[in-house]
Order: structure tokens, then C-alpha cells, then sequence
């Protein structure tokens, strides 16, 4: 089996979509779009990154394991699908499904990502 090495749009994917904003910061376009399905899109590295931000802070306390993560590539787009484990510091516990579909330009950077997330039972 041959071994297959990340390419950087996966590796900018996996970073937004596991939480580690701080790497995929730098590679948001300026005309990006994202779209929660279900909230109205945020348009704008700054709309964007102000999101992130606040998820960030939200996650600050919180520990997450994820149980599934798994990514399909192609040419210009990456698709991350995911179950995660979320325990605060209360103990309380989310599990929450999610799929992000990344779009990239030809200079590697995010343009558009379409996020669908659910709540599960825990």
C-alpha cells in the first residue's frame, strides 16, 4: 500500500476543522464565505475570523476527542467529516457530528467552506 503524504490544502482543512484556527487563519481568502447551513453565511475574512475567534474562546475549557475525522480530497476542495466528543469543565457532555467542505483558489487558499453540524444524544 503506498503511503499517502498530506497535501497543504488537506493539512489547512484538518487544522480548521479539528480547531487549530491559528493555522488555517493565514489561509482564509479575503472574499471567503462560509456558510453554517441553517445561519446566514458569514462573508469576509473579518466576519470569519472574528467566528473562529469566538469559537476558539468557547472551546478554551473544554475537552475535545474526536472519534471519527476522516478527510476526502480533490483537486481544489477537501471535505473533512467528523464526530467529536465535547466535555466542558462542568463535565457535561455534546456530541456532535459535523461535515466541512473546503474550497480553495489556485493559491491554496480557503474561499468558501459549507459547514453542516448536528447535535447528537450523548
Amino acid at each position: 500500500m503506498d503511503v499517502i503524504v498530506d497535501t497543504k490544502i488537506e493539512k489547512i482543512a484538518r487544522a480548521f476543522s479539528s480547531h487549530r484556527f491559528e493555522l488555517a487563519l493565514p489561509e482564509l481568502a479575503d472574499d471567503i464565505v462560509w456558510t453554517r447551513v441553517g445561519d446566514a453565511p458569514l462573508i469576509g475574512r473579518k466576519a470569519v475570523k472574528k467566528a473562529i475567534e469566538r469559537t476558539a474562546a468557547d472551546l478554551a475549557h473544554v475537552t475535545t476527542e474526536f472519534q471519527r475525522f476522516r478527510t476526502v480530497v480533490g483537486e481544489e476542495a477537501v471535505v473533512v467529516d467528523s464526530l467529536a466528543r465535547y466535555t466542558d469543565a462542568k463535565g457535561d457532555v455534546s456530541i456532535v457530528a459535523s461535515c466541512d467542505i473546503f474550497d480553495f483558489d489556485g493559491e491554496e487558499r480557503i474561499t468558501e467552506i459549507v459547514s453542516y453540524t448536528v447535535e447528537l444524544p450523548s
